[in-house]
């Protein structure tokens, strides 16, 4: 049995050795193998991960699941285009903005997050150390529906293009990624889903497809926790009695999942290929811009900006007097 393995890893290896070796992975890299790629021909992909609540049927790293997924779709799309590579990072397992936030709640097991400002900084700083050393192209992989969160990654990004004259690009903050959607099986439970913008039917048959093993049975009685505007949605949260979830997650199929993972996947890399052949994304609207004037969302954006201020008093109270400062 275990030769059959080796001579089944050896084969395949053959067969896919070429491509395969246009994946690089930069943990894995020396400073003379980073050194010595192409910058105009190396495409960088920063992955992400939001740890946020998913109620009690989906882990909390469900967003980096498929995250890591498309980013390793994307990465094989690049490698396939001749005399390309795909540089890939290892996951930032950092977001803002969780949904319980839409509760008004911030503090749930589950959730662990990091303040806007916090998650610019970060990509900001990945930004200089990317154009300092001269890379081109970047492509951040980071999918997560807070507002807050994908206008820092935005920022990130329009800061790497003014600042070294590359394209760093949030793929998946841009609509026609997000919007990439299959319907549900059945107008009935088009319905009963409502509007999903966190862990209902569709994401739930997304884990289904790639992690099975994380969702438990119980998902099969799960109550329907539905809205079908903005403004249901947050009525819905703000009950005592919210799950952690919106929609119907017990219609979930893993079929519905590799469905929805394909047209996200399909979506993405065909946005990131667009990129590497000069298309100007610019026209393509960002999540995170035109949700600015969504009364809802300035209201809990107001809210959890007050929040990240007074952690951060905190944390500067304790600094200073760990400093000696009045």
């Amino acid at each position: 049995m275990r030769t059959n393995v080796v001579r089944a890893t050896a084969l395949l290896g053959a067969l896919v050795g070429p491509a395969a070796a246009q994946v690089r992975r930069v943990a894995e890299l020396s400073t003379t193998e980073v050194r010595a790629l192409d910058r105009e021909r190396t495409a960088v992909v920063l992955v992400g991960g939001i740890l946020e609540e998913h109620g009690p049927y989906l882990p909390a790293f469900s967003d980096g699941y498929v995250n890591e997924r498309l980013a390793a779709d994307l990465a094989s799309a690049i490698a396939a285009r001749p005399g390309w590579t795909a540089l890939v990072f290892p996951t930032i397992p950092l977001g803002a903005g969780g949904a319980n936030e839409i509760a008004g709640r911030y503090s749930v097991p589950g959730t662990y997050t990091v303040r806007p400002a916090t998650l610019r900084a970060v990509f900001m700083d990945l930004a200089d150390e990317l154009g300092a050393q001269e890379f081109r192209w970047v492509f951040v992989v980071h999918g997560h529906g807070a507002p807050t969160h994908n206008r820092a990654l935005d920022d990130a990004g329009d800061y790497f293009g003014d600042t070294y004259g590359g394209r760093m690009i949030h793929l998946a903050g841009i609509l026609p990624v997000l919007g990439a959607e299959p319907p549900m099986p059945t107008t009935a439970g088009e319905r009963e889903n409502g509007l999903e913008v966190h862990a209902g039917a569709k994401e739930t048959s997304a884990l289904l497809a790639l992690r099975p093993d994380l969702v438990p049975a119980a998902v099969r009685t799960a109550p329907t926790a539905r809205g079908d505007s903005w403004p249901d949605l947050v009525r819905v949260a703000r009950r005592p009695d919210w799950p952690g979830y919106f929609g119907a997650p017990r219609l979930a199929t893993a079929e519905l999942g590799r469905r929805r993972m394909r047209m996200r996947r399909d979506s993405l890399v065909a946005i990131a290929l667009r990129a590497l052949d000069g298309a100007d994304l610019r026209p393509l609207p960002r999540l995170g811009d035109v949700t600015r004037a969504n009364p809802s969302n300035v209201e809990i954006d107001a809210a959890a900006t007050r929040e990240a201020e007074r952690r951060e008093a905190t944390q500067r109270t304790w600094l200073a007097r760990q400093r000696g400062q009045p």
